[in-house]
């Protein structure tokens, strides 16, 4: 089971692609929701108001991915899915990719577009900063002053990292884990009288 992903840390300075007069610039953008995808294309519509087409292709979240394309105006599946191609093949999510393309007055055909959807994509992520993040897993526990010493002592050596803490007479604290260790952590805190843990 792996509990790593692939995104990118910050948008990528766009890249420039020209065939046949035809001019395709390559952007990447991290994103968390498909709101961001509407702000990143509006934030190049306006930047590009020459532009009559911009495809894009994203994917979204680490265990259970969600992908869409958009060929806006394009042959069916010249734009969008050629793109979508070089996402997966990078291997990255909550990723972006656009491209903006200027027609430059002849016509490329189907195969044409495919190709140079393609390639002006790989040349946005080859441009883009991609980093490799561990899937976390967040749980809460909840427990008498008492056992303080206990559950620091856990927390220190199992690596857990703190996210918010309540100390009371009743503590709560918020910590998260990888999610290959997230199995193991819950043993070893229901095998401790009097401390709760839950799954948030």
């Amino acid at each position: 089971m792996t509990d790593t992903y692939k995104t990118i840390v910050s948008p990528s300075k766009g890249v420039l692609l020209k065939e046949k007069n035809s001019k395709f610039f390559g952007y990447t953008f991290p994103i968390t929701t498909e709101e961001d995808v509407k702000k990143n294309l509006e934030l190049l519509k306006a930047e590009h108001p020459a532009a009559g087409h911009f495809c894009y292709a994203f994917q979204l979240g680490t265990t259970k991915k969600h992908y869409r394309t958009n060929d806006d105006g394009e042959p069916n599946n010249s734009a969008g899915l050629p793109i979508y191609g070089q996402i997966q093949s990078y291997g990255v999510t909550n990723t972006l990719v656009v491209i903006v393309r200027i027609y430059g007055g002849t016509k490329l055909g189907v195969g044409g577009l495919i190709s140079a959807y393609k390639t002006a994509a790989q040349m946005a992520l080859e441009n883009s900063d991609i980093v490799e993040r561990t899937i976390a897993i967040y749980f809460q526990i909840n427990f008498d002053y008492k056992n303080m010493n206990k559950v620091m002592r856990i927390i220190k050596e199992k690596n857990l990292e703190i996210v918010s803490q309540k100390m009371d007479e009743t503590c709560e604290i918020l910590f998260s884990t990888r999610k290959k260790n997230a199995e193991m952590i819950v043993d070893i805190f229901e095998n401790l009288f009097e401390i709760e843990i839950k799954k948030i």
